[in-house]
């Protein structure tokens, strides 16, 4: 290649990376964007300077209320999934992916029952990366827990080894799902803290927004580590426990009276 033509290929190349920095998203498939305005943003990566954390207070969560549910379901397509024709409802309610559900606890000594969301709690030292034989299974630096997709292979071993039931199994095809939340048959998920809105520069997850909506207010997200964030002095006010302390998982979500 001549000097004149290596001159007009920088250019061209040249041009079409200021092309779509100005465009700011670029079609790559029907109805997925690949954004390049957010380039820069995400380029800085996942640091371990932030972990993120829940404290949600029992005292404020409605016993009738399934607004966080709804709102999880919404956020990541999994309302669009559609019951198998011919399906009971056992099987289905027993199959069907749950990120988050409410559950109720009984105390055994005043037997009195408290009721609370309860998803994966992104533990500092999570039992399901552990027993993953893929690496599927794994925990950022800012303290989220993952599974990734491509490397699951469907063992379920997580499933088996997470103390608090939250993950589920895709059983079936996933014909309609969210470009922003890939999903898939065969793959275990689980709650990541709404990921894709933090990696877009969002400090609410879904489930939050729902129960402010909904007027409890009973769910606070943000950064453990930054004493100045509204979660940090909450835990200075509020006296939190774990669920299953004892297992000293150090877990990202913390509950208020239980």
């Amino acid at each position: 290649m001549g000097k004149h033509n290596e001159q007009l290929d920088l250019k061209r190349r040249e041009f079409i990376g200021k092309t779509l920095l100005a465009a700011g998203a670029a079609t790559v498939a029907p109805g997925i964007l690949l954004t390049v305005a957010k380039a820069a943003d995400e380029a800085r990566g996942v640091t371990s300077t932030v972990r993120w954390g829940m404290l949600i207070d029992t005292n404020k969560c409605a016993d009738d209320c399934s607004a966080c549910v709804d709102a999880c379901n919404k956020e990541n397509g999994i309302d669009l999934m559609q019951r198998p024709e011919g399906q009971s409802d056992a099987d289905w309610n027993a199959q069907r992916p749950q990120w988050i559900r409410k559950v109720k606890l009984r105390d055994r000594v005043t037997q009195v029952v408290t009721t609370l969301p309860m998803m994966c709690q992104h533990c500092e030292f999570p039992p399901c990366v552990d027993v993953c034989p893929t690496g599927a299974s794994f925990k950022r630096a800012d303290g989220i827990v993952m599974v990734d997709r491509h490397t699951c292979i469907g063992c379920r071993y997580c499933m088996m080894a997470c103390p608090y039931k939250a993950r589920s199994f895709i059983h079936q095809n996933v014909e309609n799902q969210l470009a922003a939340v890939p999903r898939g048959k065969g793959c275990v998920e689980s709650c990541n803290f709404c990921v894709q809105r933090i990696d877009a520069g969002n400090t609410t997850t879904a489930c939050q927004e729902a129960c402010d909506k909904a007027g409890h207010k009973a769910i606070l997200f943000g950064d453990l580590k930054d004493p100045e964030s509204t979660i940090s002095k909450a835990f200075k006010v509020h006296n939190s426990r774990q669920i299953r302390a004892d297992l000293e998982l150090n877990t990202g979500v913390r509950y208020i009276d239980v």
